[in-house]
């Protein structure tokens, strides 16, 4: 097969750990595009616990946000009325109103003082207190939030992002709810602001800092210092194979696995390399783009994120139009959850027996913050004052998102996902 006789060829002539495409001459990246790989369409399979986490999730988001909203507020609470029109944006399925009376441990109504009748909410001590637990866990982790949103933006292809796309990424990327305003000053040698010609404030990267250029799954191998494999890799000799846990009855099936074998044995191109140079319509450059959101999804903190996120970064990403194919694609890697009537997408390696494998410590406390949810519904008839405090800032909380089996699967067509709704 000319894949294969072309394959170790092109690897000797790449740089380690990185694809340096700039480097390689034009005839070569014409003829070694890797068109002859056999692809195999697959169904879209259901499974229960991700989607169970990120149904959890959704609600702890929307709580998350909420009492970002009230801190920021001048008055230090919010009204009924300045809401009313929030339940989308936050992604509810349920009205703001009726979601905030859920948790009295986390939001305290009370009368506003000129229109009784109008319905106000302040945060409770409680609340206050896993705020700035926050706040310290931010401060503590600066050093990598700096990191990860200099990763952000080598990754695109002017180093630059609107910060209107940034800031519906900031609770998945860990970011601090008001990061533009203080720690993007703080570092004026990372990040600066700029206007793109239709006036838009964008967050531009300062300098290329080649040591944060490596990816996650370059990490993740070159941790375990027994693999051959990645030893091979740094060599030039083998590319690198992105981990892979297929619903159950897929990684059995030859054609599946013939595919993902091929697949493989591609080069791996790092995501941050320009790839303009490649054929977009290649299997190397459908593996560049699987290697892109696959680095994307690792720097969440949940190792997931909304597709649409994704969607505003797509050009400067230089991904596909229809880039949701990826997803549906390759299950092994992926998983595409329509959960809470939109669409989300995960990273499988992250989780493991319905829990995330390396929770970072923004991910603990927002456990602790759902259990306080969780207890505030249980005892919201009861009246909050009644709450054991031992309850509320409960440390062990292994259950508290409700473990699900991985392997509770099951297939299902889903055809219109992959071919034609990428808007929304």
């Amino acid at each position: 097969m000319a894949l294969k006789n072309n394959h170790l060829f092109f690897i000797s002539i790449l740089k380690p750990l990185k694809a340096t495409l700039s480097e390689l001459p034009n005839l070569l990246l014409q003829q070694h595009q890797y068109h002859g790989i056999t692809k195999v369409r697959l169904k879209w399979v259901k499974n229960r616990s991700l989607d169970h986490i990120i149904d959890t999730e959704t609600d702890l988001k929307a709580a998350c946000l909420l009492k970002d909203a009230i801190k920021r507020s001048p008055t230090g609470f919010l009204t009924a009325k300045s809401f009313a029109d929030w339940q989308k944006l936050l992604g509810l399925t349920v009205p703001v109103l009726r979601f905030l009376r859920r948790y009295p441990t986390l939001f305290q109504e009370f009368p506003h003082t000129r229109y009784a009748n109008l319905p106000c909410f302040k945060l409770t001590d409680t609340a206050l207190l896993l705020d700035s637990q926050e706040q310290s866990i931010h401060q503590n982790c600066e050093t990598d939030t700096v990191e990860k949103l200099c990763k952000v933006l080598m990754m695109m292809k002017t180093r630059t992002v609107p910060l209107q796309s940034l800031y519906p990424l900031k609770y998945d990327l860990g970011l601090p709810d008001n990061f533009d305003k203080v720690l993007v000053p703080k570092y004026p040698d990372h990040f600066r602001f700029v206007k793109a010609s239709n006036g838009i404030v964008c967050l531009r990267l300062a300098e290329w800092r080649e040591e944060f250029a490596v990816t996650a799954l370059e990490k993740s191998n070159e941790n375990r210092k027994s693999s051959d494999e990645y030893k091979q890799f740094k060599r030039g000799q083998t590319a690198l194979a992105f981990p892979m846990s297929f619903p159950r009855g897929y990684g059995a099936q030859k054609k599946v696995k013939a595919w993902m074998e091929e697949f493989q044995k591609l080069p791996y191109i790092s995501p941050y390399e320009d790839s303009r140079r490649i054929d977009p319509n290649s299997e190397l450059m459908e593996k560049r783009v699987v290697g892109v959101l696959h680095e994307m999804l690792s720097l969440t903190i949940h190792k997931k994120t909304k597709r649409n996120y994704l969607r505003s970064l797509r050009e400067e990403l230089n991904l596909p139009h229809r880039f949701t194919r990826i997803f549906t694609r390759y299950p092994g890697i992926f998983y595409l959850s329509l959960k809470c009537k939109t669409t989300t997408v995960a990273i499988r390696e992250g989780y493991r027996r319905g829990k995330l494998v390396d929770a970072h410590p923004i991910a603990r406390l927002r456990e602790k913050f759902y259990h306080v949810m969780r207890t505030g519904l249980l005892y919201r008839g009861k009246g909050v004052n009644l709450i054991p405090q031992q309850d509320i800032l409960l440390n062990d909380m292994e259950n508290e998102t409700g473990e699900v089996e991985s392997g509770d699967e099951y297939s299902e067509e889903i055809s219109d996902v992959e071919e034609g709704s990428d808007e929304e």
